[in-house]
């Protein structure tokens, strides 16, 4: 049971790109389905371009977040469907695990980590459970575990140093049964809505609480802005594509001038609900 709320081998490459005529053989590959990136699927309002975003960036992993086909249901931990009824657009290719730990703010620490977990960038890689107890990655992989006496955390050499994404998967699953929207937010900074970028997070924190995160943004010639919308929910599911179930024109893209109350599918956040990972 969640105290609180396997591998992903997918391209990452540059949307909309074509592949000559005049390079395909017998022997080449399987090329992926035109529109199994998030950025190749969902394209940005009449008038409104992409905001830029560096290759390596944050920004860059969840805009090109690999796709299920067109029409897939998203699925629970334990295999089961989820209604499309008025939530989702797109499901998004990763696999879950089959514990009931998978939820809102979990989904977006493992976006979070498995961005930096790919750039090597094991340092930056660091959780606070719900009682403040931070739980660092470089200390997972050198083989130091977290025992969990009651509500009193503490460190411990139990295995061998291991890079493998197995361990990884082990670790994250650790944060996600300790950690939540209550302990994440703690963790975030607040930013304004008109600063927003791709990767922000709208968050309550609480029990119940929830999380949704920003993973494409793009503006227009007078400054505004509209963004796509990821989460997952409860019980532990895969991570789907918002719909703007306030504005089906728009959908599935959202206004920034939504006004004080941000209206998703299952959740209503207040402006003031915008944060963001500090460290880029």
């Amino acid at each position: 049971m969640k105290i609180s709320c396997l591998p992903l081998l997918f391209f990452i490459g540059t949307c909309f790109q074509t592949i000559p005529s005049d390079t395909k053989t017998t022997t080449e590959a399987p090329q992926p389905a035109p529109d199994s990136l998030l950025c190749q699927r969902f394209f940005p309002p009449q008038g409104y371009e992409r905001v830029t975003a560096d290759s390596s960036a944050f920004a860059h992993y969840l805009r090109h977040l690999p796709l299920k086909p067109v029409g897939s249901k998203v699925l629970l931990h334990d295999g089961r469907e989820k209604s499309s009824s008025g939530v989702y657009d797109a499901v998004v290719d990763m696999p879950i695990g089959k514990k009931d730990l998978h939820q809102c703010a979990d989904a977006i620490i493992r976006l979070r980590a498995e961005y930096l977990w790919r750039k090597g960038r094991y340092r930056d890689i660091h959780f606070n459970l719900t009682n403040g107890f931070r739980v660092d990655y470089e200390r997972w992989r050198k083989g130091e575990r977290v025992k969990v006496t009651g509500n009193r955390t503490s460190w411990e050499q139990k295995s061998a140093p291991s890079d493998s994404y197995e361990t990884f998967w082990q670790y994250l699953e650790l944060v996600f049964t300790y950690a939540g929207t209550l302990s994440l937010s703690k963790e975030m900074q607040a930013v304004d809505v008109a600063t927003m970028q791709i990767g922000d997070v709208f968050i309550q924190g609480g029990s119940p609480g929830h999380a949704v995160i920003v993973v494409d943004m793009a503006t227009n010639a007078a400054g505004q802005k509209v963004f796509l919308l990821a989460q997952s929910y409860m019980p532990a599911q895969e991570i789907q594509v918002l719909k703007n179930s306030s504005d089906g024109r728009l959908s599935p893209w959202y206004s920034d001038d939504f006004g004080e109350v941000l209206e998703t599918p299952e959740w209503k956040f207040r402006r003031s609900d915008l944060k963001r990972f500090v460290g880029g």
